[in-house]
């Protein structure tokens, strides 16, 4: 799994989570039973055809870390930590979400008071701890901070206008409840029903068959139904263009031969074991975990052809929800936090710096760390979503809300256009975005902030195409993601740090600036 041995940080809530879900782990992964929502129609079961994702509850927490912007670097790493335990928090919440039916349809208050209510406690906590931090190490903590420890419950749809919030009351319906169909089958509100099992019979028709809440049929889309050049997102366009600095520089580092998987995340959880909830595919630096230095990177073994290019290229894994139990199926990122199925490695991982329509480039700076897209953008909504999916022969039609259905012969592709535009002075920021910036309509950079080579991820993957009977997907492939996300397409995203030796950074440079193609 490519971890080392060194001792790790981990989250209590994590710990928590463990515990809770090794009582509902069976038939190869975490039965994660689903929670119905009546908010759109009174009688959800009556029509199985439409979208199981009206059906589905999730739980909609203020992105904290989104929303601080000035953290000392001295404290950095403990409020990373912090952040780390809130994202365990949530999965702890979703879980008991999803278990406790039966307890939800015999108390309209039952979500508030027994899930809502102590996340909102726990929450505020670690915001105080934060805010502690912050202004111990000489900053100046947002008094507001509070205001973002109140979680919602929120109907499983696509978050529509970027607001991802359902009616405000906590509830989705008013009362937060389901209709109380298939009640039966429910457990008690304690998490089991008696057989060891957070869920029902495990006869739910709206998750697949597999316990796995997402993704549902109304996720996918026949890649045809896609309108050409729709894709109407101002994140992701390609910087380059006819002119400006025109050239290419591609690097070839393999598409994972050496099975380097884990669930951490050195960008956005540096010390914390598990800080992804989901598991990563790695090509490039072979030493990726939670702990790696800027020094571990920069000593460590490549699987770039190029030996220059120790940087570290790393996605969500694609899965396929066959039945298959994977290596993972009762870990911590795999099973345990609702992953299952299959792990897909792509059959293509092309990895391309190209340039910028309006100026030339500069070097990016060492261990310069950029986020492209959103995993929380289901319940963030889709302001830095960056989710491209197509199919091989169709990629002039790209979608971001929906998995492709391709036809015969044709493959699933995944791009990445990340940000290229840099402040020119901070290899991150405290939320991880404010240092770069994508490209304006025009190719320009906004703001003072400079031009750099603009990194282009396609992953190609030869997937059986899921059919859809009777409104239900049959052996859908997802994206790993945090349990509340429910393995929306929208969460979709892509990870770079920047380990290129000088003299090839500058080659890179160069080749772009001179309008040459190389590798």
């Amino acid at each position: 799994m490519g971890r080392n041995t060194r001792k790790r940080r981990t989250p209590l809530a994590t710990k928590v989570v463990a515990g809770a879900a090794a009582l509902a782990v069976g038939g190869g992964g975490l039965v994660w039973a689903n929670f119905y929502a009546s908010a759109h129609e009174e009688n959800p079961a009556h029509n199985r055809t439409r979208s199981a994702a009206a059906q589905v509850a999730t739980i909609d927490c203020p992105d904290v870390g989104q929303q601080i912007s000035d953290v000392p670097d001295r404290a950095r790493g403990e409020v990373d930590g912090e952040l780390a335990t809130m994202d365990s928090q949530i999965t702890e919440a979703y879980k008991r979400l999803a278990t406790t039916r039966r307890a939800q349809a015999g108390d309209s208050r039952y979500v508030q008071n027994a899930i809502l209510g102590p996340l909102k406690d726990r929450r505020k906590a670690i915001i105080d701890r934060i805010q502690l931090e912050i202004n111990r190490a000489g900053g100046q903590a947002d008094d507001n901070l509070d205001e973002l420890a109140q979680c919602q419950g929120q109907p499983a749809e696509q978050p529509q206008d970027g607001d991802g919030q359902d009616n405000g009351d906590g509830q989705n319906d008013g009362d937060g409840q389901g209709d109380g169909q298939n009640g039966d089958g429910q457990n008690d509100g304690d998490g089991q029903n008696g057989d060891g099992q957070g869920q029902d019979d495990g006869q739910n028709q709206d998750d697949n068959g597999n316990g796995v809440a997402g993704p549902v049929a109304d996720d996918f889309i026949d890649i045809n139904d896609v309108e050409p050049n729709s894709r109407n997102s101002q994140n992701g366009l390609a910087a380059n263009g006819d002119g400006g600095s025109t050239g290419t520089f591609t690097t070839d580092c393999g598409v994972n031969e050496n099975d380097l998987f884990n669930s951490d995340n050195l960008i956005a959880a540096p010390g914390v074991d598990n800080g992804a909830h989901h598991v990563h595919d790695y090509v490039g630096n072979q030493d990726n975990d939670a702990f790696s230095s800027d020094e571990d990177l920069a000593n460590a073994d490549t699987s770039c052809q190029n030996q220059g290019d120790k940087s570290t290229y790393y996605w969500p894994v694609l899965r396929l929800q066959d039945g298959t139990e994977e290596f993972d199926a009762n870990d911590l990122g795999g099973g345990a936090d609702g992953n299952i199925g299959r792990i897909l490695k792509p059959a293509q991982a092309e990895l391309k710096f190209v340039g910028n329509q309006q100026s030339d480039v500069v070097a990016m700076p060492k261990f310069l760390r950029i986020i492209t897209g959103d995993a929380k953008s289901f319940t963030n909504g889709d302001a830095n979503a960056n989710s491209s999916w197509s199919c091989t022969g169709f990629e002039d039609r790209q979608v971001t809300d929906k998995y492709p259905l391709c036809p015969e012969g044709s493959q699933v592709v995944r791009t990445s256009n990340f940000q290229s535009c840099w402040d020119g002075q901070n290899i991150d920021s405290a939320n991880h975005r404010d240092h770069m910036a994508f490209v304006q309509q025009d190719g320009s950079c906004a703001n003072g902030f400079q031009a750099i080579p603009q990194l282009q991820v396609r992953l190609v993957y030869d997937i059986p195409t899921p059919t859809i009977e009777n409104g239900q997907v049959q052996n859908p492939y997802a994206v790993d993601s945090f349990p509340e996300q429910l393995h929306k397409p929208i969460t979709d995203h892509n990870d770079f740090i920047n380990v290129m030796d000088e003299d090839l950074m500058n080659e890179v440079v160069d080749c772009i600036n001179s309008g040459e193609d190389c590798q």
